[in-house]
């Protein structure tokens, strides 16, 4: 069964077919700059050499077309033809209260996942696009929807309600969502792994860090807790967006710099993070070679990200009453070996202990630990594609 896996951006579509026989990548590409000049597409058929097309890609109808021409002809040819492609999972950002799970797109799923738009305006109408662009040119294959917001609809009211008018709550769904619930799921089944206990038997706190970057309280494999909200804006600080401020900050700005809603939105979004406290990069990987030239501005930022993090994994061992493993994973938990060193120090009394030969490593499924530690620092590469691929092969079956 070969199924390819579409995540779609506003100007952008990651793909990946696998063959889920073994669960092997087939073919895996990149289409960027969607609808704006200088558009392009990298694509790799496995066992051969990457290929870069420069095109216009004006839509992603062009897009997806691209990418089925790059699978089924020419020199990177690896099916026949689409018939081949037994299915196609979609990654779909916010499906509010409306999805718990995975489901077949129908109809009436991708009306639901329309309503859900006000939520995610930057992200879920691309995902309907993706989905419409697939519709046409692969009419007769089966098309499954995966939620970033499914995996934390376990968490209970507690956390999820805010304490504010419980009207809003039920005319406008404000209540705290979540988001990389897709990372958060995969990484905690392979930390449960790494651990060689049951999943239901653990306490682990998934660390999915980036240029967007959440945390996780998993309890036995489900959600109990998690750093995002309503949107991605809320929790740690990000690359450009400030995580949590005082939201009386946001009528204030409006007031003292005249700005309208929009505009202190895009700031907290676009214009904040670690770009704002360094002034010089969203980058993490050039934050972080600011903090090793002793750039003063670069390590205030990455220190105040720091600083947030071990807030959290605080409040989440607390929240479980205790925790078996913290693991790392995203481009920055799985690369930033410094960063890892150093959050290990500020944790110790945590009983975290690192091995600093262990934690030698980029992008390596490892544990990191001393062998006296008490709870387990764990480097799981994240692979949301496959659990998407994963959900995507079971409701077909169904």
């Amino acid at each position: 069964m070969k199924v390819l896996v579409l995540n779609c951006g506003s100007s952008s579509l990651k793909y990946q077919l696998l063959n889920m026989e073994d669960e092997s990548i087939i073919a895996i590409g990149i289409c960027e700059r969607i609808g704006i000049d200088g558009s392009f597409i990298k694509h790799e058929t496995v066992g051969q050499e990457a290929v870069k097309e420069m095109g216009e890609f004006s839509d992603h109808i062009i897009s997806v077309k691209k990418v089925i021409e790059f699978l089924t002809t020419g020199a990177t040819k690896c099916v026949d033809s689409v018939d081949e492609i037994t299915a196609v999972g979609h990654r779909v950002v916010h499906g509010g209260e409306k999805f718990k799970a995975s489901v077949i797109i129908t109809e009436e799923v991708e009306d639901a996942i329309k309503e859900c738009s006000e939520l995610a305006p930057l992200h879920n109408p691309a995902n309907i696009v993706g989905i419409d662009a697939c519709r046409e040119i692969m009419p007769n294959t089966p098309m499954v929807a995966v939620f970033d917001t499914a995996f934390h609809q376990t968490m209970p009211a507690e956390s999820y309600r805010y304490a504010i008018p419980t009207e809003f709550y039920k005319k406008h769904g404000v209540r705290r969502y979540g988001f990389h619930g897709t990372s958060h799921k995969y990484v905690s089944e392979k930390a449960a792994e790494l651990l060689g206990k049951p999943l239901e038997e653990t306490k682990i706190i998934v660390c999915h860090l980036g240029n967007g970057a959440s945390v996780c309280a998993v309890n036995g494999g489900k959600s109990v807790e998690t750093s995002m909200g309503m949107t991605p804006l809320e929790g740690l600080v990000m690359g450009t967006r400030s995580g949590d401020i005082d939201p009386a900050i946001i009528p204030y700005l409006m007031k003292k710099e005249g700005l309208t809603a929009q505009e202190v939105d895009d700031i907290l979004n676009k214009q904040s993070g670690v770009l704002a406290l360094s002034e010089t990069s969203s980058d993490f990987r050039e934050i972080e070679d600011g903090v090793m030239a002793n750039d003063p501005t670069c390590t205030l930022a990455m220190d105040i990200f720091e600083h947030r993090l071990v807030s959290y994994i605080g409040a989440y061992a607390a929240i479980m009453n205790g925790v078996d493993a913290v693991a790392f994973a995203g481009g920055l938990g799985e690369n930033g070996a410094h960063m890892r060193s150093v959050l290990a120090k500020r944790l110790t009394w945590l009983g975290i202990s690192i091995d600093e030969e262990k934690n030698k490593c980029r992008g390596k499924l490892r544990d990191l630990s001393a062998d006296d530690a008490k709870v387990r620092m764990l480097l799981v590469p994240t692979n949301e594609e496959l659990v998407i691929a994963r959900d995507t092969v079971e409701l077909v079956k169904k």
